[in-house]
């Protein structure tokens, strides 16, 4: 896990040096989260040509969780319509009872409605394919879960959003 802390917080502090260019070749998108907890819509808006919010309502097994983020995009290895993204935000939801996997740990079984609450980061690549109006996006989603916890967690995710 510390391993895991050192290279995120070198992958961010390498992001935040390098040179911002025009990210993005949209000012609105919306589509679908796949992670690993949750499964569902998403929208993000570009307030600039690097800094955009990012909107999710996550449907989970036994609950909804929404996520805000605020993220900075910037063109990744030079090439066109490939960038990097990195921000920060909040979770609010709740869960019902039953078990709940955790990454590289123990299940959970809740056994009533529980309230989620946290704090979550998100760093990723994103690819616009040209001349089409659709965007693709691996990312990582490291969150602090405060209301059932504290603990810690990364889930990967996969986005999938028409652009406009």
């Amino acid at each position: 896990m510390k391993k895991l802390a050192y290279i995120l917080f070198f992958s961010v502090s390498f992001l935040l040096i390098g040179k911002r260019s025009q990210a993005q070749d949209y000012k609105t998108a919306v589509g679908l989260k796949f992670g690993a907890y949750e499964v569902g819509p998403s929208i993000k808006y570009f307030m600039d040509n690097s800094a955009a919010l990012e909107g999710i309502i996550g449907i989970r097994d036994h609950g909804v969780v929404v996520t805000g983020l605020y993220e900075i995009h910037q063109q990744a290895f030079g090439v066109d319509k490939l960038n990097f993204y990195y921000g920060f935000g909040g979770h609010l939801g709740s869960v019902g009872s039953g078990y709940y996997k955790r990454l590289g740990g123990d299940d959970e079984y809740y056994n009533g409605k529980h309230i989620l609450i946290g704090a979550d980061a998100t760093l990723g690549l994103e690819y616009k394919i040209p001349n089409a109006p659709i965007a693709i996006s691996l990312d990582l989603n490291p969150r602090l879960e405060l209301a059932r916890g504290p603990f810690f967690d990364i889930a990967p995710g996969l986005g999938l959003k028409y652009t406009f």
